[in-house]
């Protein structure tokens, strides 16, 4: 199936916004490394001194470019082709946070990495082709039916729950929390960013959007989206390892925006069964390199992973625990099949 020049034309900002976002994350956790150094408060536990590092406002405009690029993505393709693409900032966020931040990218991570393009080339080839919106009424319209209205009720009923129950409780312990309030708040802030950039695209040909409320809703419900996803986007990457946040973050936020656009937009209607199974399976092939990568991470540094690939027998008296409150593995002895001395021993290479 070819692409049409507006898919086109969406994919190439695809492209562009996912390397400049992938490297964002990069520059931003170096810039929260620096804040956290001099103020000796981390951003993770409510420290705000990075809003005075040079570094990370670079990487902040870093990330704000690749967001523009990929706001004018959204309104020349559908969330389908271009939401997937994503998968190439997590590409190059691991190798960068590889040779920037030593954070060492297993080499089954990189087969992760060919399965994320793999995947995605099979989504960009079964792309759908969106139908031509006239109106900004029309997107209003497919805002306001009762599918859409039920899961935009079923996300905040959720974000509510993530940000006064579990943050408090679990944030600093568990990836899935700080991620979820950025991945759900995702899904609503690309359907408004599409309704928005498709007023202002139409406006930009001659047919003012710009005089309907609807256009003002979406760019507010945008503005609110963008800060809470900017917030929990922080405290999730001075707490957990980049290459953790980055998969976690690209799976959960693809699938939810996904979903929010084959309801709101029906992106798959039209589409014969076989070209969107083609798309599920280019999806799942993207989310296995995302898991991939996510799992492999920091194998080699890991004391556990040398031992076990050194030493086959000595598998047997140590477990492996992921410890999420700085993102790294931590070696935890299973006391009853080992000797005193060698518990001694180990226990002085224990990882805390």
């Amino acid at each position: 199936m070819g692409l049409s020049k507006e898919n086109l034309k969406g994919l190439s900002l695809a492209l562009v916004s996912s390397t400049f976002i992938g490297a964002s994350f990069i520059i931003k956790k170096q810039g929260l490394r620096r804040a956290a150094a001099v103020s000796g408060v981390r951003a993770g536990v409510g420290g705000y001194y990075y809003l005075l590092e040079p570094l990370w406002w670079i990487g902040m405009i870093t990330m704000i470019v690749g967001e523009i690029a990929n706001f004018v993505a959204y309104a020349f393709a559908p969330a389908v082709l271009v939401t997937p693409l994503g998968a190439l900032s997590i590409i190059v966020s691991a190798i960068l946070a590889d040779l920037i931040l030593k954070e060492k990218l297993h080499h089954l991570g990189i087969l992760g990495c060919v399965m994320c393009i793999a995947g995605s080339l099979v989504i960009v080839i079964h792309a759908p082709k969106e139908q031509p919106i006239k109106s900004v009424l029309e997107i209003w319209t497919m805002a306001t039916q009762p599918a859409f209205l039920a899961y935009v009720g079923s996300v905040i009923v959720l974000v509510f729950i993530l940000v006064f129950h579990f943050a408090p409780r679990c944030g600093h312990t568990n990836v899935l929390v700080f991620t979820g309030i950025c991945s759900l708040m995702g899904s609503l802030s690309v359907m408004s960013v599409k309704a928005l950039g498709t007023s202002l695209k139409l406006t930009f040909e001659g047919k003012n959007q710009l005089i309907y409320p609807e256009t003002w809703f979406f760019m507010l419900v945008v503005a609110i989206c963008v800060v809470m996803q900017m917030n929990y986007l922080n405290k999730a990457l001075d707490t957990f390892n980049t290459a953790v946040v980055s998969p976690i973050y690209y799976v959960m936020f693809t699938t939810l925006t996904i979903l929010a656009s084959v309801i709101m937009f029906k992106d798959w209607d039209g589409q014969s069964s076989g070209t969107i199974m083609s798309e599920i399976c280019g999806f799942i092939v993207v989310l296995s390199g995302t898991i991939l990568l996510h799992v492999t991470k920091d194998f080699d540094r890991s004391p556990s992973f040398r031992a076990i690939a050194g030493s086959a027998p000595s598998s047997p008296t140590l477990s492996v625990r992921l410890y999420n409150g700085n993102g790294e593995y931590l070696l935890k002895e299973d006391e009853e099949n080992v000797s005193p001395s060698d518990s001694m021993s180990s226990r002085r290479q224990e990882l805390y």
